[in-house]
């Protein structure tokens, strides 16, 4: 029996999310196959042609087999196989997001009113026109988004977070659930089963975008303070409409740069990311994650959501995975899963030892969204194994570290 097909209509709507005529959920009912198309049935031959035709010609070349993922990508990039998944891979993004945008500025003055009338006075929406866009931010639209995350083509802008909140349900194809929360669906469950009773008094989420998740944990601690803070204005303010709309009371949206963080030290007793170091450039990331360990009070947590590093991965698993950073402009891409994550969060402060791994799979409505089935990596959180595609499985690396209850003074 075939898995049933996601359709846009099973999508989770709230005040602010945008409304879809038939032939626009036809479009985006399309991509989203298009994009399962791929995966199961275009993307295997990727495989069989790099073990069948390209490996074998590049190892009569050389007389051995590519030493890294570079040597497969260029040996790839001639393959037609490998010519016809990309570029279908890369036109679905780009029509993911022209899809999005005419949904969204068809309705955007009402979009922008009914957030309006959420966010207006509002002491939990807190913007700083003072914040700059880092360089990393501007230099590209990240996932040829137009704009990126902090574009605004009107005042009090909210398309780009509308589009993002649309059209993620197609990039992903349904696996991240009906509000596309699964990844932070996952951390709350992951927490549950290994801190079991452990109840936060205040979270803090950096590069949080439209919330989708840091919304779960502030429906899983509603005792605590949840702040989500993101540098783009377009994206908070969209998110704290939504939060709203949801009902969710006890999220702080603040216009805040990761780089240095407007908090005291010590004062979060969880802090977390999602999907978020690799759009930062190597020279941010160690700053952020100094400002990580700073804000982190004594046993604090700190817990970030990501693909996999690929130190000790089989080059060719390697090469598939860097496609974003050459045709989905992500840049940084590259760079950050070359990096030594312990060594990041050794030189920010953490102890040595304190440095952990974890696998999350994301958690949704199997009522609705039945679990993919293919290869893929275990999940941490048990039920099915995630068809691989190479950095869209709803499949993720975890890590992080414990600040100590009390910190080494030096000799």
């Amino acid at each position: 029996m075939s898995t049933p097909q996601p359709s846009w209509r099973q999508v989770g709507r709230h005040a602010v999310f945008p409304e879809a005529s038939h032939d626009e959920i036809a479009r985006f009912d399309f991509l989203t196959r298009l994009n399962l198309h791929l995966s199961q049935n275009v993307l295997p031959g990727v495989k069989k042609a790099w073990e069948t035709r390209v490996k074998p010609a590049f190892e009569a070349e050389h007389g051995r087999a590519p030493a890294d993922r570079h040597e497969v990508r260029r040996a790839m990039q001639a393959d037609l196989h490998y010519q016809l998944w990309s570029a279908l891979r890369r036109n679905t993004m780009e029509m993911r997001q022209q899809a999005g945008r005419s949904l969204v500025f068809r309705q955007l003055e009402q979009l922008r009113a009914n957030a309006d009338a959420l966010n207006e006075h509002a002491p939990t929406l807190q913007l700083d026109p003072a914040i700059e866009q880092p360089r990393y931010q501007r230099a590209v639209d990240i996932h040829c988004m137009p704009g990126s995350y902090h574009g605004e083509t009107v005042a009090r802008d909210i398309a780009p977070g509308a589009n993002y909140d649309a059209g993620l349900f197609v990039t992903t194809a349904g696996a991240l659930g009906r509000y596309s929360d699964g990844g932070g669906q996952a951390v709350v469950d992951w927490l549950h089963r290994h801190r079991p009773g452990w109840r936060p008094q205040r979270i803090l989420d950096i590069g949080c975008t439209i919330g989708h998740n840091a919304l779960p944990l502030a429906q899983a601690f509603p005792e605590a303070e949840v702040v989500a803070v993101d540098t783009a204005a377009p994206v908070l303010r969209y998110g704290h409409a939504r939060a709203r709309s949801l009902g969710v009371a006890n999220i702080v949206f603040r216009q805040a740069d990761g780089e240095a963080l407007p908090f005291d030290d010590g004062g979060f007793d969880l802090v977390t990311t999602a999907m978020f170091w690799h759009e930062t450039s190597n020279r941010a990331m160690p700053r952020i994650m100094a400002e990580v360990h700073r804000v982190l009070a004594p046993g604090g947590l700190t817990l970030h959501l990501e693909q996999p590093q690929y130190a000790g991965m089989d080059p060719f698993e390697a090469f598939m995975r860097d496609w974003d950073t050459y045709n989905n402009n992500e840049p940084f891409w590259t760079r950050m899963h070359e990096a030594d994550l312990d060594a990041l969060l050794r030189g920010a402060g953490f102890p040595a030892g304190s440095y952990f791994e974890t696998t999350m799979q994301a958690k949704v409505d199997r009522a609705l969204f039945p679990a993919p089935t293919g290869q893929g990596a275990a999940s941490d959180a048990g039920g099915g194994r995630a068809q691989e595609d190479y950095g869209r499985s709803p499949v993720w690396t975890a890590f992080g570290a414990q600040k100590p209850q009390r910190e080494e003074t030096p000799a």
